[in-house]
């Protein structure tokens, strides 16, 4: 059976490239092998859904090449998924509560969608038990608190994203707000990128919690600002800015903020690693950040880049 070291580990996520997959990288065998050795034990995972468009769970199933869905669904002990489980209403809830109250300390609960705290949490129910409903949010607080680890996956699990927008009358925050003292990775990308999924969860199950930046987002997927290795550098070294969306050059006067934007997209890619948004001539919109997208608006148009990245505003 391959074996790999963390630093081999850690090499192949840094190098991986669109169109070769992370799985591929690492060898299937490898991969195989690792939810291999976990189902020994049928890790348990459960995937809670918030505020969100479902579009993390549509780019983790729609990967191609690694089959993520095959792993998870065959090797886990996925014990609920709104869109997956075939238990619905109060005995989904049950599963819930059962796995909060006998496997304390041994599962990986993933959040998809941000977490609405405004009136108590009930602008998001996902269900009812003994007559009452079940908040998201208390959902969330009891299986965070219990959990081995929590995956927030996507940038409005990680930071709010479009749901947490001003005015935020729902009061939707990310999931790290409400277990500030529980161990939680942010997959901040909207939506979230298979391969980053995958490669955390194998960092997991190999050598437990990845090394993780100042925004709890693993740093071998989220290595530096997208503009130090964009294909378009040269357009901007050269000063060939695009005037419309589209065209040939920097997309720097379109508002692209790939100079405050931390990722890897350019490397990875989606759809099986043929296009991302720079590729097909739309502007980063920062959708990696925690102030997106309130202060990377408008979308469209010259963006001022502050010192510090927390102070970045669009201009006036």
């Amino acid at each position: 059976m391959r074996t790999l070291s963390r630093r081999e580990f850690l090499k192949l996520c840094a190098v991986s490239t669109a169109g070769v997959s992370l799985g591929s990288l690492l060898g299937w065998d490898f991969v195989f092998n690792t939810f291999a050795r976990a189902a020994e034990g049928r890790p348990t995972v459960v995937w809670l859904q918030g505020s969100a468009c479902s579009g993390c769970s549509v780019s983790l199933l729609n990967s191609v090449d690694p089959p993520v869905a095959d792993l998870i669904l065959k090797l886990t002990g996925l014990k609920y998924h709104p869109l997956l489980m075939a238990a619905a209403g109060e005995m989904g809830v049950d599963l819930l509560e059962e796995v909060a109250r006998k496997e304390r300390g041994n599962f990986v609960l993933v959040v998809e969608g941000g977490i609405p705290t405004a009136e108590r949490g009930r602008y998001c129910l996902i269900g009812e038990q003994h007559g009452q409903a079940v908040t998201m949010l208390d959902a969330v607080r009891i299986l965070g608190n219990a959990a081995l680890v929590t995956v927030a996956a996507g940038q409005c699990a990680s930071f709010g994203g479009i749901p947490g927008a001003a005015p935020n009358p729902t009061g939707v925050v990310g999931v790290d707000r409400v277990l500030a003292d529980r161990p939680v990775i942010n997959l901040g990308l909207c939506p979230m990128h298979p391969d980053h999924f995958l490669g955390t969860v194998v960092h997991l199950l190999n050598y437990g919690l990845p090394e993780l930046d100042e925004l709890k987002r693993p740093k071998m997927f989220y290595p530096g600002p997208i503009h130090e290795n964009c294909p378009r550098r040269p357009d901007f070294e050269a000063g060939r800015f695009a005037s419309s969306i589209g065209e040939e050059g920097c997309l720097a006067r379109l508002g692209c903020k790939g100079f405050i934007a931390r990722a890897d997209c350019g490397n990875q890619g989606w759809n099986h690693g043929v296009n991302w948004c720079i590729k097909a001539g739309a502007p980063c919109m920062a959708c990696s950040e925690p102030y997106f997208p309130d202060h990377t608006g408008p979308f469209y148009g010259l963006f001022t880049v502050s010192r510090t990245r927390s102070e970045a505003r669009p201009s006036s």
